[in-house]
């Protein structure tokens, strides 16, 4: 006979749930998945975790998290490592960037919008030692 294996949880199963009535403001961080139907006000983090914002959620923070799934209101920065996905009724007033992003017909997105990889802030530029550019081009001298 053998031992039931521990499942993990996958994307699709929600560890925390904050409800309707649910008001947080200052920083949230969290692990896993969670979803949120209530109004956040100030920073919204994970480094691996999935954020789903439901359609009655109000969310007033920057958000970076590892994949984000809204339908509902968000006003903020939006990064995720890996996605982000967008359906309607969803309103999001704020710059998003992340290396997949989906955004739903009916939705209404006011902001900019970087498919790029969320980088860590740093000082120095990516491939040199000194935060140096390795060549510098002008315009005006080609």
């Amino acid at each position: 006979m053998k031992k039931k294996e521990k499942q993990k949880a996958s994307p699709e199963t929600i560890s925390t749930l904050l409800g309707r009535d649910t008001v947080i403001d200052g920083v949230l961080e969290f692990k896993e998945t969670i979803r949120v139907d209530g109004r956040i006000k100030g920073k919204v983090v994970s480094g691996d975790g999935t954020l789903i914002i439901g359609e009655k959620a109000v969310i007033e923070a920057d958000i970076k998290v590892k994949a984000a799934i809204i339908r509902g209101r968000v006003e903020g920065r939006i990064e995720a490592g890996r996605q982000i996905e967008i359906y309607a009724p969803a309103r999001i007033t704020g710059d998003i960037c992340a290396p997949t992003i989906s955004i739903d017909a009916g939705v209404i997105f006011n902001g900019n919008c970087s498919m790029a990889t969320p980088q860590p802030t740093s000082s120095r530029e990516p491939g040199t030692p000194e935060g140096k550019p390795d060549k510098v081009k002008n315009s005006k001298n080609l």
